[in-house]
């Protein structure tokens, strides 16, 4: 979501610089409009080192540049401009939520919580706010109060599939193995085509003893995302523990292979070849 500039600020730069009015309003536009993630930077780029508009203007400009740079994958330079956003405007949740979801990225597990308190005690009905802050504390292994965030999530928002299956995760991950899969099959419901559901569900039909059921979730995970180191690392459990040591061997190398501590992740998840 990217921030609209002032009209009448549009106005005053075309009266103060007719020469330039063409320029300035299209690198306006670019920043506060809809243009592509490098017409956002550079329109921000103007808006920023000129100062122009009102300092509401300024942090829009830095949160709208933001925006593009982490499209980019240019995370540091993100987390910079929400930083600049938030020292000129301290009472936007987007900004902080935002901000959290730069630091997730960065694993800055720690910062990101703090911005998603942050966020929600802006606003209270910030169904993704509760979501993310919720992987973060699955991360930290706080899984009671993940699961509250996800409660959460989800009563301010039903159809939340992602919040679904994050409580799936952490519920296959304590041992309430039928509630999760549940949850699952709800996160399922609203997105057929989850390969990170179809993985979790794999993980609870796993921990039941439901080797069939697991295979299949596993199977339906890798053709959606071949490369799925949670889905290979638990299909190759599965298939051990059916007595296919030659696959399951197969399957947990080809983990491995994506994902280095994908058997320490499982161990720590109570499954093991």
């Amino acid at each position: 979501m990217l921030r609209i500039g002032s009209a009448l600020v549009l106005a005053m730069l075309a009266i103060a610089a007719p020469a330039r009015a063409q320029d300035a309003d299209e690198l306006w536009n670019w920043c506060f409009g809809n243009a592509t993630d490098d017409q956002t930077i550079k329109g921000c780029d103007a808006v920023i080192g000129t100062k122009r508009g009102t300092a509401d203007n300024q942090a829009g400009a830095y949160f709208n540049r933001a925006v593009a740079r982490r499209n980019k994958g240019q995370l540091e330079q993100a987390l910079q401009d929400y930083n600049e956003s938030l020292k000129l405007n301290s009472t936007d949740p987007d900004a902080f939520y935002n901000r959290g979801v730069v630091e997730q990225s960065l694993g800055q597990v720690d910062a990101a919580i703090a911005d998603y308190d942050a966020a929600i005690k802006l606003k209270p009905a910030f169904p993704q706010a509760f979501n993310n802050r919720g992987v973060m504390r699955r991360l930290k292994k706080d899984y009671e109060a993940a699961i509250k965030d996800f409660d959460q999530a989800l009563r301010l928002e039903p159809r939340h599939a992602g919040a679904y299956n994050n409580r799936c995760t952490v519920r296959a991950i304590v041992g309430q193995l039928k509630e999760a899969v549940a949850d699952c099959d709800e996160s399922l419901n609203f997105r057929p085509n989850s390969a990170d559901a179809l993985a979790s569900r794999g993980l609870a039909n796993l921990k039941l003893g439901q080797l069939d059921a697991a295979l299949l979730d596993y199977d339906a995970a890798l053709k959606l995302s071949p490369s799925l180191a949670e889905a290979l690392y638990g299909r190759g459990v599965a298939k051990r523990k059916k007595g296919d040591a030659a696959g399951g061997d197969a399957d947990i190398a080809a983990a491995k292979a994506q994902r280095k501590d994908v058997a320490e992740l499982y161990a720590s998840w109570g499954v093991s070849p």
